[in-house]
């Protein structure tokens, strides 16, 4: 149907007689002459109609935006004035004989030749069309390209790409299982699979040595911004390597994508112990780029009447920290009073805050409405400490480390945004170290990654101290977003059976749901590890966009649903009759 990609014709075509398939991008008339910008995946090229051309020109009247046509017709140079450099095809022109209308459109719910902010509920509405604007259509098979690439580094490494069940067995991972009934064995079901964890270790026990997969995920979890229902994974295992082999490998990986598609090159992976990033950051997320950090003040204020600080500072798992904002004496109370909200939101009751007018002259060169509550001893340390200049802020979080943690954490990220204190475009690291476990709202054991991750301990040893193990347990993180978690494998069956023991899970428990594993586990197994990458975050970080759902060609809502099909929706009485299930549910 076309001898050429619309955005592929250049001047090195002058003269030849083309086809092109694609959209009307935008229809002018100027003075008799039709200009049409027909689009496809390739780019955007100019036709133009003539009125001598009487049968195409009657045709072109009628054209309008994001109708599909063929246009064949011979390939000329633009006229002087006319030429546009800012597009690959800006130096030429078709100069069309034949048109053929090959569909019509309906005027489209947004514009589609010019880029408008659209809400993004219209935009998942009327998906098909979103996907049309070039930003749009460039990010999908950007998406496409980054999954080839990282096929061929894994393959050109020895790795074995393998193909895992969707259709599984519910086992704890950490969030809600996606759970389908079975037809042929009513009363039972089947899980949708978290991610191939279980599966990827029995391939490293069958021999297989090395394994990758794209695989699908599904988590029935409450969203966020970069989080969705169902998402692609980068899966790796390997036997026999080590922490530092599988974290190098993963490293050359980032690189080669970071490399190709932003044609930037990564600096070395900063290596931070997790307790150091929590101290120091608040959060084992940290984006690196942001030269602001949290320093621990509890042992300066513990024994101050300001109880705002002092009680937090004496309390178990609690804090007081400092955070030094360079040249921050500028922000006006306005800007801080919002900053005041944004924590309050979450969890932290307040802000406090310290203007330095005059580094030199304590008495009278500062100012902070809780300078008041505050010995002027403590206030000068506070300040040696935090190695404090003239024209700097300081903030203060206190409270329980987890909401401390949380809000300083954001704070900091919020602040390198809204000031542009980013110092480096990328900042990858390595967060390693994690403790095997944390503990949950009910004071239980909860792994921090999974019951399959490898303790730096012994069974004995991680028996009488379970809430300080630690795990050979390793995250990547690239300008503060996670894109991938990985950790050595537990390969010893009575150390698995220890992790089970210490998670409360009972051996009637374990033999029921992990009975294939411990089984297995008995058979000889490897010792092996491996490392599972977020695609859809790779891909939004070197498309450059902060939301995960431009990167997916059809995604759900932070409610979980799809508004272009309606999903999830009621099935007939009929079909949950041959399911053998009765729906509960009472519509309000």
């Amino acid at each position: 149907m076309k001898s050429h990609y619309c955005g592929e014709i250049t001047s090195k075509n002058l003269k030849e007689d083309v086809t092109i398939c694609g959209w009307i991008h935008r229809r002018r008339d100027h003075g008799g002459v039709i200009f049409l910008d027909v689009r496809d995946i390739k780019g955007i090229c100019q036709a133009v109609v003539n009125p001598d051309q009487k049968d195409s020109f009657k045709l072109a009247e009628s054209i309008r935006n994001e109708f599909v046509v063929q246009i064949t017709g011979k390939v000329r140079k633009r006229l002087e004035g006319t030429i546009n450099k800012t597009m690959h095809t800006g130096e030429i022109e078709i100069e069309v004989n034949i048109i053929n209308i090959l569909s019509k459109a309906n005027t489209p719910v947004f514009p589609i030749d010019e880029y408008q902010e659209v809400n993004e509920d219209v935009r998942l509405k009327n998906r098909v069309l979103d996907l049309r604007r070039p930003e749009m259509n460039e990010r999908i098979i950007t998406r496409s390209k980054i999954t080839s690439l990282i096929r061929n580094f894994l393959d050109d490494n020895d790795f074995n790409e393998i193909e895992t069940p969707i259709l599984t067995k519910a086992t704890p991972e950490g969030a809600r299982d996606y759970i389908l009934p079975s037809r042929v064995q009513p009363g039972s079901f089947y899980a949708l699979p978290q991610s191939p964890q279980l599966f990827k270790q029995l391939l490293m026990i069958g021999g297989l040595n090395k394994y990758y997969q794209i695989a699908r995920c599904f988590r029935d979890e409450d969203l966020r911004a970069d989080r969705q229902p169902e998402f692609t994974q980068i899966d790796i295992e390997a036997s026999f390597l080590d922490e530092e082999e599988i974290m190098k490998v993963s490293e050359e990986m980032i690189k080669k994508v970071i490399n190709k598609f932003c044609g930037d090159k990564l600096s070395k992976f900063a290596v931070l112990d997790w307790q150091d990033a929590m101290d120091r950051y608040g959060c084992d997320k940290p984006d690196l780029r942001i030269p602001l950090e949290l320093i621990e003040i509890s042992d300066l204020v513990k024994d101050e009447e300001f109880k705002v600080f002092s009680d937090p500072a004496k309390k178990k798992n609690s804090r007081v920290v400092a955070l030094k904002v360079p040249k921050g004496n500028s922000m006006s109370r306005g800007q801080i009073d919002e900053y005041t909200k944004f924590v309050s939101k979450l969890g932290a009751k307040g802000l406090a805050y310290i203007k330095v007018n005059d580094v030199n002259d304590i008495e009278n060169g500062i100012q902070s409405p809780i300078l008041k509550f505050l010995n002027v001893e403590t206030v000068t340390k506070i300040l040696k400490k935090l190695d404090i200049q003239t024209d700097d802020l300081i903030f203060f979080g206190a409270g329980s480390e987890s909401i401390v943690n949380l809000s300083m954490s954001s704070l900091i990220k919020k602040l390198g945004e809204d000031l542009s204190l980013y110092t480096e475009k990328w900042a990858p690291c390595w967060i390693i170290n994690f403790p095997m476990f944390e503990t949950n709202s009910d004071g239980d054991l909860t792994p921090l990654h999974h019951p399959f991750t490898l303790p730096k301990c012994s069974s004995k040893e991680i028996k009488n101290d379970p809430e300080n193990a630690t795990a050979y347990a390793y995250d990547v993180v690239l300008n503060g977003y996670e894109i991938g978690g990985g950790s050595l494998r537990i390969y010893d069956k009575s150390m698995q059976e220890t992790i089970f023991e210490i998670l409360k899970i009972s051996k009637e428990e374990a033999d029921k749901k992990f009975g294939f594993l411990l089984k297995a586990l008995s058979s000889g197994c490897p010792p092996h590890g491996g490392i599972a990458f977020g695609l859809d975050r790779i891909v939004m970080l070197v498309t450059n966009t902060n939301n995960i759902r431009d990167v997916i060609a059809f995604p759900k809502t932070q409610s979980a649903a799809c508004l272009l099909t309606d999903a999830p929706s009621t099935v007939e009485k009929a079909q949950l009759d041959e399911l053998k299930i009765e729906s509960t549910h009472k519509e309000d």
